[in-house]
């Protein structure tokens, strides 16, 4: 199947029904050639966890449904409308693998190119380090197929089914399995 970005799919005005859509402003804003309203395309907003049992290794999940379904990837999604990126992080692990966070803290933010049904959502990741302290309840819940926890050192990147999530899990093995030095010659 192609993949289609926002701008190829688009054809109507939402405002005045007119098929003059005209792409403006680089990648992020398509304006009616008629009526003049404006549309802007952004990312949507979502979350991943960096959870750690006792030995620390991290855990994935398995995805249950496209994209990259059977893929590894971190636990989390979409946050929805009027949810902090918090709140979110809490109910997805909830849903998800049903636990509760006792802590968080923010890791970073990585953009991402989300296909879904033949159409390119551009999302931007916030990952949050979570503590848990009671893993004993961890269940496969919602759009996860299953768990895995993995030594960040074993982390295979190819395994991973998203570009953010793979970028993360890259980061996390670099700082655990940092890059030999080359010894420089002395004279």
């Amino acid at each position: 199947m192609d993949a289609f970005y926002p701008s190829q799919v688009w054809k109507y005005c939402p405002y005045c029904g007119s098929q003059k859509m005209e792409w403006k402003g680089g990648t992020h804003c398509m304006c009616c050639g008629n009526c003049k309203q404006r549309f802007f395309i952004n990312a949507s907003a979502a979350v991943a966890a960096l959870i750690e049992n006792e030995k620390g290794e991290l855990i994935f999940t398995r995805r249950k449904n496209d994209p990259a379904k059977n893929m590894l990837d971190l636990p989390g999604g979409f946050i929805d409308l009027g949810e902090t990126a918090e709140e979110a992080v809490r109910r997805e692990l909830k849903e998800e693998l049903n636990v509760d966070i006792d802590d968080l803290n923010y890791f970073g933010s990585f953009p991402n190119r989300y296909l879904y049904d033949g159409i390119v959502y551009f999302t931007l990741d916030m990952v949050f380090r979570c503590r848990v302290n009671n893993l004993s309840t961890l269940q496969a819940g919602d759009d996860v197929g299953d768990y895995v926890f993995i030594a960040p050192k074993n982390i295979i990147p190819e395994e991973i089914g998203l570009d953010s999530i793979r970028s993360i899990a890259q980061m996390i093995k670099l700082k655990e399995d940092p890059p030999k030095q080359k010894k420089e010659d002395t004279v």
